[in-house]
C-alpha cells in the first residue's frame, strides 16, 4: 500500500491546476484564472510502488455556476516519455520525495492500467489522505473493460450516478463549495469509437 507522506509540496497541487486547468479543451469556467478547491477523491496504488496515483476532484467556485472536475494525477520520481507536452502538469518539490513530475493521468499508463483494473474488481479504492485505508465510498457498477472497450474519464463532473452509455462505470463523491455533498460518474467503460469521437 502506498503511504501518504505529511510534508509539503512546492508548487502545491492545486496551485499547478490554477494555471493548467483553463488551458484544457473541456474547461467550462469563464475565468483565465480559476480557484479550484479539493473537493473529493481517491487513490489507487501502482503495484511496483513507482508511480503515486490520485483521483482528485476539485471544484471551481469562480465559474457562474460551481463546477467540478475529475482529475486523474500521476506522480513520479522522473520524466514520463513518450507521452505529448500537454500531459505534464507540471514539477512540485515535495518534502521527501523531492522533485516530483505530476502528470494529467490519462496520459499515464500505469494510472490508466490501474483504473482499468479497478473497473475489472481486481484493485480497490484507497482514501485519498489515509495510508493503508480503503475507501469504502468509492464504487463500481458492473465489471469492465473487456477486449472492443476503454475506459473515458468524466472530466465535467455531474450529479448523477447513471452513465449514459455503459453500465459499467466508477462512482464517487466530492463537496461542492457550499458544504452541499454530491456523487457523481467519474469514469466509465465505452466502445473505443465513442471515446475517439468524444476526443
Amino acid at each position: 500500500m502506498a503511504a501518504i507522506h505529511r510534508t509539503t509540496m512546492t508548487p502545491t497541487k492545486l496551485e499547478l491546476l490554477t494555471g493548467w486547468l483553463p488551458r484544457q479543451s473541456w474547461y467550462v469556467g469563464d475565468a483565465e484564472s480559476p480557484e479550484p478547491v479539493k473537493a473529493g477523491g481517491f487513490r489507487l496504488d501502482d503495484p511496483d510502488g513507482a508511480v503515486g496515483i490520485e483521483f482528485m476532484v476539485v471544484a471551481d467556485a469562480t465559474a457562474r455556476e460551481p463546477v467540478a472536475y475529475a482529475v486523474p494525477l500521476g506522480y513520479r520520481g522522473t520524466a514520463l516519455e513518450g507521452v505529448p507536452g500537454e500531459a505534464l502538469i507540471g514539477t512540485s518539490e515535495h518534502g521527501v520525495l523531492g522533485t516530483r513530475w505530476i502528470y494529467d493521468g490519462v496520459h499515464d499508463p500505469v494510472v490508466m492500467a490501474q483504473l482499468r483494473a479497478l473497473l475489472r474488481g481486481e484493485a480497490v479504492p484507497q482514501h485519498q489522505s489515509e495510508s493503508d485505508t480503503p475507501d469504502p465510498t468509492v464504487t463500481v457498477h458492473g465489471t469492465g473493460p473487456d477486449d472492443g472497450l476503454d475506459v473515458q474519464v468524466n472530466r465535467v463532473l455531474r450529479s448523477t450516478e447513471a452513465a449514459r452509455s455503459s453500465s459499467v462505470r466508477l462512482v464517487a463523491g466530492w463537496m461542492w463549495p457550499d458544504g452541499t455533498a454530491a456523487r457523481g460518474v467519474l469514469a466509465a467503460v465505452a466502445r473505443r469509437y465513442e471515446v475517439v469521437r468524444g476526443q
